[in-house]
């Protein structure tokens, strides 16, 4: 990867939506050789995808919670059943595998504390083999994340 490719990167996590013509300028290559770096960076793995990013708070989830999961085992089997379970739901954000206290820790957006209720009734105490649970609530978000740096 050179400078071009990481430049490319940056503007693509910023703003995928743009022409072809757009991206080229902005990272000083032509139009073909822009797009021929982008294909050679989907098939190199490094672009695995494009996605629109919303705004949380426009569709009401106004609550953003940080929930620590702790297994009853640190088994493969109790381990790998978590995470088929965690996939089943879509109130789960992200799945995280931490080191440290909590085996997990799990992200959960919610319009309010009534919803969160709901999602931690319906979907988080149905979770298998948990022994422990605790939620952290958000107050502010400082600094989003707008993407992977590309030095």
């Amino acid at each position: 990867m050179d400078q071009i490719d990481r430049s490319l990167l940056r503007a693509l996590q910023h703003d995928s939506s743009r022409s072809l013509a757009e991206l080229a300028e902005q990272v000083g290559a032509s139009t073909s050789a822009c797009h021929r770096r982008i294909r050679s960076l989907e098939a190199a793995g490094l672009i695995t995808g494009y996605s629109a990013v919303l705004d949380p708070r426009r569709l009401g989830l106004t609550l953003q919670v940080f929930v620590e999961i702790t297994l009853t085992s640190q088994s493969r089997e109790a381990m790998d059943q978590f995470e088929r379970a965690v996939g089943d739901f879509d109130d789960i954000l992200e799945c995280h595998l931490m080191s440290g206290s909590a085996d997990y820790i799990l992200r959960i957006a919610a319009h309010d504390l009534e919803q969160f209720d709901r999602i931690h009734r319906e979907c988080l105490a149905r979770l298998p083999g948990v022994s422990a649970m605790r939620s952290s609530f958000a107050i502010r978000t400082i600094k989003p994340w707008r993407g992977y740096p590309t030095r």
